[in-house]
């Protein structure tokens, strides 16, 4: 099976678990309140369905487009927008009849039930499978710097002590929290053994994304090349993979990061690898981009982990700090994309499927399933109308001033709200095949 088809069945039902479990966040409060739900549709069910029964007032279904899903309730202004329905008197079994902190309860459902969805899912995780960290043991190298960052007093090789004062769990988060959290200072161990606390500037995660350093710190690596790729300069000289590069341009390298340093772009270069025992030299000249076309895992350079094992209160309250973190993080990143930059790497469809792995590894898709669930409860309570959010936003406004928004003015918002999510829709998918026909 291909890797598009597993991404792709993976996509379609973490969704549609998703979808269900969110519409029944909305449906259980409904039926709750005794509020008549009409309607319970995995995906979209324009002109027609695949599937529908009626069972006592409510009709259950399976749409043909996967967008999304929906619950019709009776008496509210939502993307059906019953107008009809809206112009007869309210009814006691109505949405719009019922008290303004129930009607809340409902529309906060959704969001709800996602964000409990996604502390299950990693409490789960943590107590069937543990977390593999990385610590400092593990990590015995250290780490090579990005050169910007050597400016501020990091060194290749240093291995990450503390951040802000505290031991990272996974020194691999770094980079993370230097992107997303407050980071003042670390705390490293430069190679010749001496310890030193080096403060960061304050808008540094803003500086990283500004010139496109997401991992200023990443293992060390050997010179053992494990990818050569085709159509590159390196595959057309003959490099091939296994060969551990030796020098370049007469310089020795042991590490990925300092053949890095020493291959000049634009230019000839002499490598030497070593192949098989025999000494190999090539000439390489990078494309225009400075890219000649290999890459090193540094499977040659053991990166070990630890096993981090989760008793079942340990894992419930670890599920939900880890799945905290998560939702900040989400929450901390989300101001880049009104930056022309972050723009143009909104991703729809297309996006979210690569969260998934090419082969199927139940694992990986309940870690991404949790992943999804928190950046849908997020998106979905954005105050925006037609999401959830804008529904909130205006009960909100009704209970702080006791006078509820009249139908017209729903309706209008309503309708915005709705263009407003199909254009950020084209725009995030269009971005998807923006990528997928000119790469990046």
């Amino acid at each position: 099976m291909s890797p598009f088809v597993v991404k792709a069945l993976q996509l379609l039902l973490s969704l549609s678990l998703l979808i269900v479990l969110h519409e029944l966040g909305h449906f259980i409060p409904a039926k709750l309140f005794k509020t008549r739900v009409e309607k319970f549709f995995l995906f979209f069910d324009v002109k027609f369905a695949l599937f529908s029964k009626k069972i006592g007032d409510t009709v259950y279904g399976i749409g043909w487009l996967p967008l999304g899903g929906y619950v019709k309730i009776s008496g509210m202004i939502d993307e059906s927008m019953d107008k009809e329905q809206m112009a007869l008197p309210p009814q006691p079994w109505e949405f719009r009849s019922k008290p303004a902190w129930q009607r809340l309860i409902i529309m906060l459902g959704g969001v709800t039930v996602n964000i409990i969805v996604g502390f299950v899912i990693y409490a789960s995780i943590l107590y069937f499978h543990g977390r593999d960290v990385t610590t400092i043991d593990d990590l015995p190298q250290g780490f090579a710097v990005a050169e910007e960052f050597k400016a501020f007093g990091f060194q290749d090789g240093d291995q990450v002590l503390n951040v802000n004062g505290e031991p990272l769990v996974n020194v691999m988060n770094v980079n993370k929290f230097l992107f997303l959290r407050d980071v003042e200072n670390i705390e490293v161990k430069h190679q010749d053994g001496s310890t030193e606390v080096i403060n960061v500037p304050e808008d540094i995660g803003s500086e990283m994304f500004k010139k496109d350093i997401l991992k200023p710190f990443s293992p060390v690596r050997g010179t053992k090349i494990d990818t050569v790729s085709p159509d590159f300069p390196a595959n057309a000289a003959g490099l091939k993979k296994g060969d551990r590069i030796t020098s370049v341009n007469g310089t020795n390298v042991q590490y990925w990061h300092e053949f890095e340093i020493a291959i000049q772009k634009g230019k000839e270069n002499l490598m030497v690898v070593d192949r098989n025992g025999s000494a190999v030299s090539i000439n390489v000249t990078p494309n225009e981009d400075g890219a000649i076309g290999i890459q090193s895992y540094g499977e040659d350079i053991r990166i070990n982990e630890t096993r981090l094992d989760y008793g079942l209160g340990e894992s419930i309250t670890g599920g939900i700090g880890y799945g905290y973190e998560i939702l900040s993080d989400y929450v901390s990143q989300f101001k880049y994309v009104f930056t022309s930059k972050g723009a143009t790497q909104v991703g729809g469809f297309g996006a979210i499927g690569n969260l998934f792995p090419d082969t199927w590894n139940w694992l990986s898709f309940w870690q991404t399933t949790a992943l999804i669930s928190i950046i849908l409860a997020f998106m979905n309570i954005l105050p925006i109308p037609a999401l959830d959010g804008g529904h909130v936003m205006f009960l909100l406004y009704e209970m702080a001033t006791g006078r509820k928004p009249n139908d017209k003015f729903m309706e209008y918002a309503q309708m915005f709200g709705f263009f407003l999510l199909i254009a950020l829709v084209l725009f995030a998918n269009g971005n998807d095949i923006y990528r997928w026909l000119f790469g990046g």
